[in-house]
């Protein structure tokens, strides 16, 4: 992880300008710096603080809010007496996504607890503003501003978890539109942050959606509203691009969103672009269209049948139409030209 120390220590000078002016008491060890020494500066009136347990600010005065998440960060990395010893520890949450810039969420000064996340099996307690949360996946850490904190899905995740257990929007606490402005700010392109490149995506819809299932958040109405309307305007965003690649590599206007029945009568789907004459259709980004178990059963029911029936069926990323739109061209132009195979007749019903 970010935090072991390597088999050269640094100076003392140098690690407290690496980090903040914050130091442990193992770190001052390995440096010589006995613990009488230590008590000493932290007495009333000296030049250094004990601001948590084993952890040292080495400066009078309020820390200020990186010295925070520095002593919060140190404090749940610490595993016993040697300084060698470290263990994974990675801010999440509301801190996080301030350390990484999200204009929708509070900024640094306004994070009053800093949520850190470690592995499950370690022993630790929350103590003062240091909340510890823990997970039995393995961790993955960023560094923004030298402090290692979650990948952005995790820490979106994590920070939603946090205002909605703390029921924040019952009481008024945070503007109703925060979540959906956070889930939007977490896929778009990022300006210059530590840690990311400038127009970057912090991180994909797949890896949002992800994680808010894993947290079991999907079942929160508010979640759940928010990022139904986060997918639907990144669908019709995709869609629109696939329309110019249309125009651009010269194809028909395909229809969109037809409803295809069979002579019967009996239903078959609803593919977001079909061209009838050919008989394909497009389907974009149709795992994240909609995100309970039930629906998604449903779409992938649709797919099958067109497939069963002869239509051919061209599976669209959203994330592709982005960073490989001749590719994607490419392909749409290749579907349109090949056609379906033994295409059952079918109605089709523009909507």
């Amino acid at each position: 992880m970010s935090y072991q120390t390597p088999p050269s220590h640094p100076s003392l000078e140098e690690l407290a300008r690496r980090q903040q002016n914050v130091i442990t008491a193992s770190q001052l060890r390995a440096r010589g710096v006995p613990t009488r020494l230590v008590s000493e500066h932290c007495r009333r009136g000296g030049p250094w603080q004990r601001v948590l347990p084993r952890v040292y600010l080495l400066q009078d005065g309020e820390p200020t809010p990186e010295q925070r998440m520095w002593a919060a960060l140190l404090y749940a990395a610490q595993n016993g007496r040697e300084e060698g010893r470290r263990e994974g520890a990675v801010i999440t949450g509301a801190a996080a996504l301030a350390l990484y810039g999200f204009a929708s969420a509070p900024r640094l000064p306004a994070v009053t607890e800093v949520d850190v996340l470690v592995p499950r099996q370690r022993r630790l307690r929350d103590v003062g503003e240091v909340r510890i949360r823990r997970t039995e996946r393995e961790l993955e850490a960023r560094s923004v501003h030298g402090l290692a904190c979650a990948p952005v899905a995790r820490a979106v995740a994590d920070a939603v978890r946090e205002w909605t257990d703390e029921g924040v929007f019952d009481r008024g606490e945070a503007r109703p539109e925060l979540l959906r402005d956070v889930l939007r700010e977490a896929v778009s392109p990022t300006p210059a942050t530590p840690g990311l490149v400038s127009g970057e995506f912090r991180c994909t819809l797949r890896e949002l959606v992800a994680e808010l299932q894993e947290s079991d958040l999907l079942g929160e109405a508010r979640v759940r509203a928010a990022l139904d309307e986060l997918l639907a305007v990144e669908r019709e965003s995709v869609l629109d691009r696939i329309g110019e690649l249309v125009d651009e590599w010269l194809l028909p206007v395909p229809l969109a969103g037809p409803e295809l029945r069979m002579r019967g009568g009996t239903y078959i789907a609803v593919p977001d672009l079909y061209w009838p004459a050919v008989a394909v259709a497009v389907e974009v980004d149709s795992e994240l269209r909609c995100v309970s178990e039930g629906e998604s059963a449903w779409v992938r029911g649709g797919q099958h049948r067109m497939e069963y029936l002869g239509v051919r069926v061209v599976y669209v990323s959203g994330e592709r139409v982005l960073r490989e739109p001749d590719a994607v061209g490419a392909e749409l132009r290749e579907a349109f030209v090949a056609g379906g195979v033994d295409v059952v007749e079918l109605l089709v019903i523009e909507r």
